[in-house]
């Protein structure tokens, strides 16, 4: 987008979204505050009037990062699989969110906006994996495990570590829905 291009609308979301594109292609080791206005076509300023400084920008995209995840997540109605795949479908689908949303030393930590909204897309995730009279302790280990499963996997494609591997395949949902239909969480006796 040029200078001359953008006149009107939400420039808080086209930089956001030019952020996100940017992240996606080349990582977040390369994004600056000016070189994201460059790619917006405003002034070099005006990313840091929005968000105060690169933290700042990186803690709204996490924040929508979440949010968006949130919303995939609890489309899928809190069926294990179908979550599992939701979440790989956001990580392949929103990539420059899912690069810096785990990425606690990129982030504002204090920031509660950030805080709520990894707490509301952790407990759509976590919607997959309830058992019926496990314990508590039981519950978290499955989380964890489920959580572990699909970001791990999310990961592995996402930085092409599936590519050319006997383990990989071209379609990722669908060995995604393979992988996550062999797993069975057992509760804990009591």
């Amino acid at each position: 987008m040029t200078k001359s291009a953008y006149h009107h609308g939400d420039l808080r979301a086209v930089l956001l979204t030019a952020a996100a594109e940017q992240i996606a292609a080349e990582g977040v080791d390369g994004l600056s505050l000016r070189a994201l206005a460059q790619r917006a076509g405003v002034s070099h300023a005006a990313p840091a009037h929005h968000f105060g400084n690169r933290q700042g920008l990186l803690t709204e995209l996490a924040i929508a990062g979440f949010d968006l995840l949130a919303d995939e997540l609890h489309s899928a109605a809190g069926d294990f699989r179908e979550v599992a795949v939701a979440y790989i479908r956001f990580a392949r689908n929103h990539p420059g969110h899912f690069d810096i949303m785990y990425r606690h030393d990129l982030l504002r930590a204090d920031d509660e906006r950030l805080a709520a909204a990894r707490l509301r897309s952790g407990t759509e995730l976590r919607s997959g994996t309830a058992e019926p009279g496990s314990t508590a302790q039981s519950r978290r280990a499955v989380q964890l495990a489920a959580w572990s499963l699909v970001h791990g996997f999310a990961t592995l494609w996402r930085e092409g570590a599936l590519v050319g591997s006997q383990l990989g395949g071209d379609d990722p949902e669908e060995l995604a829905r393979r992988m996550v239909g062999t797993v069975r969480f057992e509760p804990e006796p009591r």
